[in-house]
């Protein structure tokens, strides 16, 4: 049990010597993403490999209770430490296992491959095959930061994901584990601590970017004796997957930041809401809240101050509304998750009716490091309106794909062809959806725009919770704000008109479009709903729904235009768009396609060329697969 500062900080140092007594470390990815690739069962190997080959293991970090795989009681004298990490962040070449104090990267790792690994660490050696090669020149890259991907990153939220082990409480406290908790207790009152995440000029990272400090400070001057504190980890977008790989990788920091304003602002509770479709960071939520309960970190006078504050994780079912905040407040209370009007906001009246502050997991793990490094430290990051870094999920047709953190103001360009590797197979870049339906698309005309919250809002899109969805030539802009309506509309609660029937007839515009049965008129008709919504909705969700929609619309009108007066698909991708023909050269006249045909439409003798009726056509391409000549061919 840790009762005071002065403890925290002893075993820290009593942590901090055993670790410099491991000969390496090698740290195995166990994120999600790596998990699902086998990075468990490389881990197993490993630690089966290494022990055969009589290496030392190092369990100085372990508990009593946390002996892993690869510890044992009889084996405790230091040398290789084998860990599971969180989110490494170079998704698209995982698993991935890097080795300390080196920094040796090695990438797309299977079981089969741990041998080597094991006799490479024997040796102190590189297993060349296994290091990144880039697509294009093929250098190979040996250490994580001199790999492009890695490059141009600044990890501040993302510290120690991927650094330390998540389930492990004593890895978190000798990287300076809840030392920012031990400051604001002990050296700070709450209004210093307030004044300081002001001065940080720290804005929420939720997506609106509210300065943080402020919404702290109006939280602990509203009239109530009760107060909570809530992390939002609902995250719903499309393609994002930030704030899961923040819980997954370092559960304490998040931890850390909640306690920390709960001190701040007056209160005793707070509460983390968590998706259940994150099964990976409810686990390894809940443990670290276990742990930091049981050292006497959370709970009641924490760290001998008097101060009591304890958290509760509330799983969602699901529902995209439940991002928004009174929505979400709804859910924690039992109700159904539907958001209401405001004001009053959260600060004044949230949960029960109590004042309540609201952020989301990647602003409460920016709060430890600003606490102990300054607030000026913070501000010289990133840009002058907004300051710090922003984690960004990265997907779609870019060669990287996976998690970064840059420093506010990276450019698009920076990010999609730096970082990220350019466009897959040499493809042409087309657009960005950034931060999912409640974002916008950017075109090649934003690649040196900078990536912060004003310049965003400056040309009609938004940082949202950080998903970046990369298209190249070959993506259907149409078939995109389709799809992102397609989702705001089935996640729409229906409490406005506006928004459940305005998604609703915006949706049945853009399926006739792509259908191949719009009229120029749908154009209009686009537009002016979407404002409408956008003007009338109630909560984020609605009003930012036609987001997608209205700047597609403005950055690619010729293809709206292609799609409704030529009833072409320009991309070649919607199906009802799409027509076919059959090749008189190519044609043997074997009547194979007339035959599959499910409506009749193709017509001919056999032996002679057949021909296709365009009228009759429902496209659904059954002649093509079946023609064993190429002659029926698909025309944009």
């Amino acid at each position: 049990m840790i009762k005071t500062a002065a403890r925290l900080a002893a075993i820290r140092q009593e942590k901090q010597a055993a670790l410099a007594k491991e000969k390496q470390r090698v740290l195995i990815c166990a994120g999600t993403g790596c998990v699902a690739n086998g990075s468990l069962k490389v881990y197993e190997e490993l630690c089966k490999a290494v022990a055969e080959k009589g290496l030392s293991i190092s369990v100085e970090l372990e508990s009593e209770e946390n002996h892993s795989a690869c510890s044992s009681e009889k084996n405790t004298a230091p040398g290789i430490a084998i860990k599971k990490s969180g989110c490494h962040g170079f998704c698209e070449k995982g698993p991935l296992v890097r080795i300390e104090p080196e920094g040796t990267l090695y990438v797309g790792v299977r079981p089969e491959d741990v041998a080597d690994i094991a006799t490479a660490l024997a040796k102190k050696e590189v297993v060349e095959r296994l290091l990144y090669r880039h697509p294009n020149t093929q250098e190979t890259f040996a250490l994580e930061e001199e790999i492009p991907f890695y490059r141009q990153q600044m990890r501040v939220a993302l510290g120690n994901c991927g650094v330390i082990d998540p389930e492990n409480i004593w890895e978190y406290i000798v990287k300076d584990g809840y030392a920012a908790l031990a400051k604001a207790l002990t050296e700070m009152s709450p209004e210093e601590v307030c004044n300081s995440v002001i001065e940080s000029g720290l804005r929420g990272r939720g997506g609106g970017g509210f300065p943080t400090g402020r919404k702290w400070l109006l939280t602990r001057q509203a009239a109530g004796k009760q107060k909570y504190v809530i992390c939002n980890g609902d995250e719903g977008d499309p393609g994002a997957f930030m704030d899961r790989s923040a819980m997954e990788g370092d559960p304490h920091r998040v931890i850390e930041g909640m306690i920390i304003a709960g001190y701040a602002i007056g209160a005793d509770q707070g509460y983390v809401y968590m998706r259940a479709e994150y099964p990976l960071a409810v686990h390894r939520m809940q443990k670290a809240l276990d742990d930091a309960r049981g050292q006497g970190l959370l709970g009641e006078d924490i760290l001998g101050s008097g101060f009591d504050f304890d958290i509760t994780i509330m799983e969602g079912a699901g529902a995209f509304v439940c991002g928004e905040e009174s929505a979400l407040m709804a859910s924690i209370e039992g109700k159904r998750g539907m958001p209401r009007p405001k004001p009053p906001f959260p600060a004044e009246s949230g949960l029960w009716g109590c004042p309540t502050l609201i952020n989301n997991v990647e602003t409460f793990a920016n709060i430890p490091p600003i606490l102990i490094k300054g607030p000026a430290w913070f501000r010289g990051i990133g840009s002058s309106s907004s300051p710090g870094t922003k984690t960004f999920a990265i997907t779609g047709e870019v060669a990287n794909t996976g998690l970064i953190e840059v420093p506010m103001g990276k450019t698009l360009r920076e990010i999609v062809f730096d970082i990220g590797g350019g466009i897959r197979n040499n493809g042409k870049f087309k657009a960005v959806q950034i931060g999912g339906p409640s974002g916008g698309c950017l075109t090649a005309e934003h690649l040196d725009l900078p990536l912060d919250f004003d310049s965003l809002r400056q040309v009609g899109a938004m940082i949202g919770s950080g998903g970046l969805v990369v298209m190249d030539e070959k993506t259907c802009i149409v078939e995109v704000a389709r799809f992102f309506m397609n989702f705001t509309q089935n996640e729409s609660c229906g409490k406005c008109v506006l928004c459940r029937e305005g998604t609703r007839r915006m949706l049945g515009i853009l399926q006739r479009i792509v259908d191949g049965e719009g009229a120029l008129e749908d154009l209009d008709a686009l537009q002016e709903i979407g404002e409408a919504v956008q003007e009338g909705s109630l909560c984020g969700l609605g009003k930012t729904a036609p987001n997608p929609v209205l700047t597609t619309m403005k950055y690619f009108r010729e293809e709206y235009l292609a799609h409704v007066v030529e009833h072409r698909c320009p991309a070649g991708v919607c199906q009802g768009l799409k027509q076919y023909v059959i090749d008189p050269d190519k044609c043997k006249g074997c009547s194979k396609c007339a035959r599959v045909c499910p409506v009749g439409a193709i017509s001919g003798k056999v032996k002679e060329p057949f021909v296709i009726d365009p009228e009759k056509c429902i496209k659904c391409g059954a002649c093509m697969e079946a023609c064993r000549f190429g002659a029926v061919e698909e025309v944009a």
